[in-house]
């Protein structure tokens, strides 16, 4: 009877206490759902203000940077530099003055002394040697196979250029001789002219037309002055428009005069007032000014260049 008077209780109740029995029982369980709802938010975690709604649309966050990528950025190879070499000037042979001037083979500087005394190896022959026909026309070169160094063509056309502007017509006779040409040619005026030869030609070696800087001039005036059809070198060239004008202007190109009628003791070659030698425009003039050889010049500025052959 006691049973029938007995409360039923609601089944959410039932549960409940049931659960709490069983956790009761049990030494490792936890304060379950009631637990649960007690737990703190650790410090470290920001707590959210709550939201209030203001009836204004919803702001957009601010853009967050993007997180990195987890890609490995590729390695760039550094190589150390490599060193840029140092220039190194090679400074011009000093000549060996202490050879036989039969020996001697200068470098292509454009002041090598030549005399009667201080002369050039047979084997010389210079650098940079070009035929004046490509450059200057047939009545200039008067077809002649005349060749000079390459340093000379450009201040010879200007001075030729120049010449003719002022209705001079000057002709080039000769250039570059090598050693046995310059035999050659002294053979010839032996034995065609043997009183003047010694005026008209050196010996092999000791002239100056082995440097290729060298051109011998004429003039078209030449054989009325002199009275001789076919002549092409006479002192009386600087009788001519042309020898004239050279005397005057050569130097403002780089040509100087090598053999003056007053230096003959110093040269020991006679008056050749057609024998012009390129040194520069800075050289030429400095000559040009003080009205002296170059010869004369280097032989009180300058030791001697090589030992003179016994005779």
């Amino acid at each position: 009877m006691a049973l029938k008077h007995r409360r039923r209780l609601p089944g959410a109740l039932i549960l409940l206490a049931a659960l709490l029995s069983a956790a009761a029982c049990s030494p490792t369980a936890t304060t379950g759902t009631a637990v649960v709802a007690a737990e703190v938010t650790p410090a470290s975690t920001p707590v959210r203000p709550p939201v209030i709604s203001t009836g204004l649309p919803p702001t957009a966050p601010p853009p967050t940077a993007p997180a990195a990528s987890a890609t490995p950025a590729p390695t760039v190879a550094v190589s150390s530099p490599t060193p840029i070499p140092t220039a190194t000037i090679t400074p011009s042979p000093t000549p060996d003055r202490n050879i036989l001037c039969s020996r001697r083979i200068p470098d292509n500087g454009l002041l090598n002394i030549v005399t009667l005394t201080y002369g050039l190896s047979r084997d010389y022959e210079p650098a940079g040697l070009v035929d004046l026909s490509g450059y200057l026309p047939g009545d200039v070169t008067l077809g002649y196979p005349t060749q000079l160094r390459r340093i000379v063509i450009n201040p010879l056309v200007d001075m030729i250029a120049a010449m003719q502007a002022e209705g001079l017509k000057p002709m080039i006779i000769s250039g570059y001789r090598s050693y046995s040409a310059q035999a050659i040619a002294r053979q010839k005026w032996l034995e065609k002219e043997p009183e003047r030869a010694n005026i008209l030609s050196a010996p092999p070696g000791f002239s100056e037309h082995q440097l290729g800087t060298v051109v011998d001039f004429g003039s078209p005036e030449l054989p009325d002055i002199v009275g001789q059809e076919d002549i092409e070198f006479h002192t009386y060239f600087y009788k001519t428009s042309e020898g004239r004008w050279l005397l005057e202007n050569a130097h403002k190109y780089g040509f100087t005069l090598s053999y003056p009628f007053e230096a003959f003791d110093i040269t020991g070659f006679f008056y050749e007032p057609w024998h012009y030698r390129y040194v520069g425009v800075e050289m030429a003039t400095l000559l040009h000014e003080k009205g002296i050889s170059l010869t004369e010049y280097q032989l009180a500025s300058e030791p001697p260049p090589c030992i003179p052959d016994p005779k």
